[in-house]
């Protein structure tokens, strides 16, 4: 898969996901040292508030059991023999009210000492060893918020994160005095605590218990309690901090990422567009690009580009003169070598003699035309800067070359295939002759013996296409885009006799086909028994061709 640098800096930055990770452990930690400071808090109070009650086992005795008045005894049945018995109902304890009793001193100092100590958010209250309750001061309901207000981040982060509950119902009954293992463990003379759901599991509750001691003997005990809400509501906006924080930091280290990625990704991308365009389709080296001045890898790298450009401008200059300095320095010598050879023919050497002199002329013949095909190129690539185009006919160029070729190679035959109409196209026709000649030259040197060459032109999508095809060996994988090139061929040293070949026919045609506006290509036939060479060149409108007539 294949990602983008701006991409690849994206994900990188998702390790800043570590940040917000730290901080929700850091918030889970704090709420623990909280929930432990509450816990020590309430132990504090419970022990302040039995240690008040210490040595006072008075106080912890109901001066009489909690009865409601008996309701008036019902009228006796007819025939009955008198009233009925009175039925005794006990009264339920409610919260953040101390049970009414005769008053005779002692639950007032007691309901005193609480109300003393007692807090909003906790609520207090004092039991027996009876497990009665002896008073009650405070409540565990905190006041609630008005969410009227709300604006929309609070109601969307109350999604996140729920709000504590601020209507919870934890009543004082018997079953929670019953099963209270911090009441029954102050009974037993040691202080306990707990972490309990309140009896609606709408709230968390923590209740902390200390023994009231009476000489050796406990009498009593002290329940301190509160809810944990005063503890959500701080980690929930810390919770609320964080994920501001976060958000806020993510957004600005995404535009300064997008921004240093855009700019690193531009200056690439403009490395890239002049590395491309410093070379041509023909591999010329048009212009330098010019070095960065930039003190990083990238502007290193562009000045490396530059240097390693200039010194291929230099290479290049030097090979296409190679071609022009070799055929001017070997024509002397070869001018001396032939001069040399006619004056010996004419001193009258014997018959072994004239049998070298034969060689060594055949050897000056192909040396020349060695010497001509390499200047033939440079040649043509100097006159076609300078060359003016001209509407003509290419089937009919076509039609007159072959005519010349089955004259000039009498033992091979040619298929040719031209369309009805004509094909104008605008160029030279003496340019397009010289690439015919080249491509019907490589057909005859590659194509097996008595099998016919094919020639064909058709029109179509705008385009002449000729096609020049011949049966032979098939082109190896990889080779077809090089044979173009200059100085590349695949030619055996069998092949062709001992004719000289340096891999510039295909070449000069390719120049050729450039100039008419056109391409050239290679490919196996369809059966892998042969190769075709396929040249396109655009055709000259109709209202063009008019206008020229």
């Amino acid at each position: 898969m294949r990602l983008s640098l701006r991409a690849k800096l994206a994900l990188v930055s998702l390790a800043l996901l570590a940040l917000p990770w730290v901080g929700y452990r850091h918030v889970q930690e704090m709420e623990r040292y909280l929930l432990d400071g509450q816990r020590d808090a309430l132990l504090a109070t419970a022990k302040a508030i039995a240690t008040a009650l210490h040595e006072r086992p008075r106080l912890m005795r109901l001066s009489m059991p909690l009865r409601a008045p008996a309701p008036p005894p019902p009228e006796p049945a007819p025939g009955a023999e008198g009233p009925a018995a009175p039925v005794e109902t006990a009264v339920p304890i409610e919260i953040g009210r101390v049970p009414e009793r005769p008053d005779n001193g002692t639950d007032a100092e007691v309901t005193a000492l609480l109300k003393g100590v007692e807090r909003a958010d906790a609520r207090i209250w004092v039991v027996n060893r009876e497990l009665k309750v002896v008073a009650v001061a405070g409540s565990l309901e905190p006041a609630v918020a008005d969410a009227a207000g709300a604006t929309p981040w609070r109601r969307f982060l109350g999604r996140l994160m729920p709000s504590p509950a601020t209507d919870f119902d934890d009543p004082i009954d018997e079953d929670v005095l019953a099963s209270g293992p911090e009441i029954t463990a102050a009974l037993l003379g040691g202080a306990s605590s707990r972490v309990r759901a309140s009896r609606d599991g709408r709230a968390v509750v923590v209740s902390a218990a200390q023994p009231v001691w009476a000489a050796d003997n406990v009498v009593g005990a002290v329940v301190a309690e509160a809810s944990t809400n005063p503890i959500l509501s701080v980690r929930n906006e810390a919770l609320e901090r964080l994920l501001l924080t976060t958000l806020v930091a993510f957004a600005a280290v995404a535009v300064l990422l997008l921004g240093f990625a855009t700019r690193l990704s531009g200056r690439i991308r403009r490395l890239r567009d002049e590395a491309e365009g410093a070379i041509d389709a023909r591999g010329r080296i048009t212009r330098l690009a010019a070095g960065s001045t930039a003190g990083d890898e990238i502007g290193d790298l562009s000045r490396s580009f530059s240097t390693v450009l200039a010194r291929l401008a230099q290479h290049h200059a030097y090979l296409e003169s190679l071609a022009s300095r070799l055929s001017h320095e070997l024509r002397t010598p070869i001018a001396v070598v032939r001069s040399s050879l006619e004056n010996l023919r004419m001193q009258g050497a014997g018959e072994d003699a004239r049998i070298y002199l034969d060689r060594a002329d055949e050897g000056l013949a192909r040396l020349s035309r060695i010497l001509s095909r390499m200047s033939e190129a440079t040649r043509l690539e100097a006159s076609l800067a300078t060359l003016e185009r001209e509407s003509y006919d290419l089937a009919a160029v076509v039609r007159d070359c072959v005519a010349g070729y089955r004259l000039a190679y009498p033992a091979r035959s040619f298929d040719l295939a031209l369309p009805r109409r004509q094909a104008v196209i605008a160029g030279s026709p003496d340019l397009a002759a010289q690439m015919l000649d080249k491509l019907v030259s490589n057909a005859v040197d590659f194509g097996t013996p008595g099998e016919p060459v094919a020639i064909g032109l058709e029109v179509a999508r705008g385009d002449a296409v000729l096609r020049v095809a011949d049966k032979g060996p098939r082109l190896p994988d990889g080779v077809a885009g090089k044979l173009f090139e200059s100085m590349i061929s695949l030619r055996p040293a069998t092949v062709a006799g001992t004719e000289p070949h340096l891999g510039l026919g295909l070449y000069v045609a390719h120049l050729v086909a450039r100039f008419h506006g056109g391409s050239i290509r290679a490919e196996n036939l369809p059966g892998g028994d042969g190769v075709a060479i396929v040249a396109t060149l655009p055709l000259v409108p109709p209202l063009a061709v008019r206008a020229a007539a």
